[in-house]
């Protein structure tokens, strides 16, 4: 969401002032002088924030209050008062006003509330999206999030695996939703109407793994870890994967799976008929755009369940969040942002804390990653989508330690 505001105040002096104030602070401004004019921009779609004065001629500041609540109750207005207008702006305030300001207020002061309503009209929309993605019937809408383009990549590769119906393989660093992939998948399949069976491959026996194969019966038997599935049930499932199984199996691994059927470790054969179809999450380190859209969904989450407000996230928080490089994932985020309801303390506060040269290294060792992780290690096209000469990028590598081979899947 851009840092749209609608100024509406019958004082041209004022509303001229008010808008430069707000468009040094990168704010996108619009002015009126009038109820009748604002009118015009709210029934667009324009404001992200309405900074209105009370006292107008005509339909004043009230009216526009009620004018814009009943487009949409959670959009926010500010409203501007006089010395003598005070009670009126607390009437106000009992009404659904954002704030109000007194006038003449200064920058400052005009600019953090500005910044408080915008970044509570991004959380509100933010979360509008979140659930319509939940009420549609695309479960990997619902439940996979992200804008970025490995995000919809994953989007689109989880619903090409799910109208497979064959055996899948689900990898992922640790943390990053192996099995949460794995239902969607299950619930985007053809057996979407059967058990989804869950079962870590740890001491799973060949009798117990039959029992489970059983249970799921049409559905599917989502395997966890299953690189530690014993020898003697890796060859009980390889036997039991033959076209039009009474189960489907969904495999996951956060190990490497390649690594360990050529030492060895893992039974080759199982391993090929599992490669067939794969389906790789990308770490949060290879996607830091997708940081502050999943951070405000479990800070939403988990203000749920605790049974409290949702809090403010200041872009400065959020910032701190990229320049993470979050080794557990999707679960590292998760109780940062419970910590985050819960007001205690968290090390991505210390980021925030650093100088602006290391926040900028930071961030920038996320992108170089994130580009190495599109472009499947390949560090040509890395440097080539990031528009940096090849040296320049071998330089930036070689100084935050990045070896392209280790992006390669």
């Amino acid at each position: 969401m851009t840092r749209e505001v609608l100024v509406v105040d019958d004082d041209r002096p004022v509303r001229e002032a008010l808008a430069q104030t707000l468009e040094l602070a990168e704010c996108t401004v619009r002015v009126t002088g009038s109820f009748i004019e604002a009118k015009d921009h709210i029934a667009t779609g324009f404001p992200g924030v309405i900074l209105s004065d009370i006292r107008m001629p005509g339909r004043d500041g009230f009216h526009l209050l009620d004018h814009a609540h009943g487009i949409d109750p959670e959009l926010p207005v500010i409203l501007l008062t006089g010395e003598g207008d005070i009670p009126m702006a607390v009437k106000a305030m009992g009404a659904g006003a954002f704030d109000f300001l007194e006038k003449p207020c200064a920058p400052d002061q005009l600019v953090a509330v500005i910044d408080r309503a915008l970044n509570t009209r991004r959380l509100v929309l933010e979360n509008r999206r979140l659930k319509a993605q939940l009420e549609t019937g695309d479960p990997a809408a619902r439940m996979i999030f992200g804008t970025s383009e490995l995000a919809e990549a994953l989007r689109h590769t989880v619903r090409q695996a799910a109208r497979a119906g064959t055996e899948v393989l689900v990898t992922g660093p640790p943390g990053a939703g192996v099995s949460k992939v794995a239902e969607v998948i299950h619930l985007m399949s053809p057996g979407a109407g059967g058990p989804f069976v869950k079962r870590a491959a740890a001491g799973l026996g060949p009798d117990t793994l039959g029992t489970a194969w059983a249970q799921a019966a049409g559905g599917t038997l989502f395997l966890d870890e299953v690189m530690t599935l014993p020898t003697e049930s890796q060859y009980a499932l390889l036997d039991r994967l033959d076209p039009g199984g009474e189960a489907r199996l969904v495999a996951g691994s956060t190990a490497d799976l390649a690594q360990a059927a050529a030492e060895g470790r893992f039974n080759a054969d199982l391993y090929y008929r599992l490669e067939v179809l794969r389906v790789r999450i990308p770490a949060l380190s290879e996607r830091p755009e997708d940081i502050p859209v999943l951070f405000r969904h479990y800070v939403a989450q988990a203000a749920e369940q605790a049974g409290l407000a949702v809090p403010e996230i200041g872009p400065d928080h959020l910032a701190a969040l990229m320049a993470q490089d979050w080794p557990g994932n999707a679960r590292s985020l998760m109780s940062a942002a419970m910590r985050f309801v819960l007001g205690m303390p968290d090390s991505s506060a210390a980021v925030a804390e650093l100088g602006l040269t290391e926040q900028l290294a930071r961030v920038e060792r996320s992108l170089l990653i994130a580009a190495l992780g599109r472009q499947n290690g390949r560090a040509a096209q890395a440097a080539e989508a990031l528009k940096l000469p090849r040296k320049t990028f071998y330089d930036k590598l070689a100084r935050y330690g990045i070896r392209p081979e280790d992006y390669r899947r």
